[in-house]
């Protein structure tokens, strides 16, 4: 898994409640095992037109977002179906951080296992990132995630919570294999000891 420290990039206003996985990645797209590959497919209903045709209109169709890594969304996002197609559909995108007043708990988790960082922010605060968001081109954020802070485009700040054990995964890179390897010193100790004490098994 990639690490997450410190992204600066273009920050997309989305600012819909209640976007749920099926938004994000509609089930025609989930006969994949695939992490690759989603990118294409995101948010596909709200990107396209019935006859295959790009709706200009959509946030990420518009020429200042195309290349967004950050998304502002409004509240409740990722409900729905517990589709880990969602995240890794988002990532492929470029997408590598979510930013919203609330998510829904197995899509936050799951962003968490797959490289991307969701952040709970005030109501307060994210109509001030919508704000920003809507510059267009100038809608440049930094998310530090060591410092646990959000720099705005014209110098403000505000700083957000992570549980502290997976702030250490998204820094160092771990998923839950990448976990369990910490650990393989330890699981190869046991492992001979095991053998010599209990050779039948």
């Amino acid at each position: 898994m990639e690490k997450f420290t410190t992204l600066t990039g273009v920050a997309a206003p989305m600012p819909i409640v209640n976007v749920d996985t099926d938004m994000i990645i509609p089930k025609q797209f989930l006969k994949t095992i695939k992490r690759t590959g989603l990118g294409t497919a995101l948010f596909h209903e709200m990107r396209t037109h019935e006859d295959g045709s790009e709706n200009t209109e959509f946030v990420l169709n518009q020429p200042a977002y195309r290349n967004a890594q950050i998304l502002v969304a409004g509240d409740n996002f990722g409900c729905g179906s517990s589709r880990e197609h969602a995240p890794w559909a988002l990532l492929d995108y470029g997408i590598r951080c979510v930013i919203s007043t609330s998510f829904a708990d197995i899509f936050y988790n799951n962003c968490f296992k797959n490289g991307i960082l969701p952040i709970v922010v005030s109501q307060e605060e994210l109509d001030k990132l919508m704000d920003d968001a809507r510059r267009g081109a100038n809608a440049t954020l930094t998310v530090d995630l060591e410092a646990q802070e959000i720099k705005g485009p014209d110098g403000g700040v505000i700083t957000f919570d992570i549980d502290p054990h997976r702030k250490h995964c998204l820094l160092n890179g771990l998923d839950d294999i990448g976990l369990t390897m910490e650990k393989a010193p330890s699981i190869d100790s046991f492992e001979s000891k095991l053998g010599e004490a209990r050779p039948w098994v």
